[in-house]
């Protein structure tokens, strides 16, 4: 699965793609298939830290950087693209993905994050105003679906890191809520859909036959 999302990534095209990898076996892999992984602590607390020791440790002046979850393996090209596309037309810190919500079910499911966000009159791109596990906003209208991909200013990502975790980041148990919390900003591109995510064998059961379909 590793593999998969790495070449992914590979043919967004948008620059460099290093693994970081938590423990050998992650690594041993990615460089059999040809690619590079950096080895990063396994102890650090998130993807947003292990991303920015990976940076430091493979050097080079790339001024941003895509965190991209290795549980994602039906993510498309083009949607990476989107979001580095997202971070430079927006000028904000960071940028993500969301998707509109279509099945009822996930509506009131705290495990699916929801987006609030101030669309542009295109309605494909906006501000991110708040993520949240409840139902929201109220009324009528679309909810929005986040997509857990991220693009960084290599600056915004330095501050980032060495923010302590804020109260409604503990509160709603979502990252992103600090960088909101400290007054950053966080630009959204609207997916057409939210890629699988493998987080139970049942996903990746239904990974391995969506990955076979021609």
């Amino acid at each position: 699965m590793i593999v998969r999302v790495w070449r992914q990534a590979v043919a967004a095209d948008i620059g460099p793609v290093i693994v970081a990898a938590g423990d050998d076996e992650i690594a041993s892999v990615v460089e059999q298939a040809g690619g590079r992984a950096v080895m990063t602590d396994p102890a650090l607390p998130s993807g947003s830290d292990r991303i920015f020791q990976a940076l430091q440790a493979c050097g080079g002046n790339h001024d941003m950087v895509v965190n991209l979850q290795g549980d994602l393996p039906a993510i498309d090209p083009p949607a990476i693209r989107i979001v580095v596309e997202t971070l430079v037309a927006m000028g904000t810190d960071i940028a993500t993905l969301a998707a509109q919500i279509d099945d009822p079910s996930e509506l009131d499911n705290p495990s699916v994050v929801k987006a609030v966000v101030a669309w542009d009159a295109s309605g494909m791109r906006g501000r991110a105003l708040y993520f949240t596990r409840a139902r929201a906003p109220a009324g009528d209208g679309a909810l929005f679906h986040h997509v857990g991909i991220y693009a960084y200013k290599r600056d915004a990502l330095a501050r980032f890191v060495n923010l302590s975790p804020s109260p409604l980041e503990l509160r709603e148990k979502l990252e992103q809520l600090r960088a909101l919390e400290a007054g950053m900003t966080i630009a959204v591109a609207r997916a057409d859909e939210v890629p699988l995510s493998v987080d139970t064998p049942e996903d990746l059961e239904k990974a391995r036959a969506v990955l076979k379909r021609p």
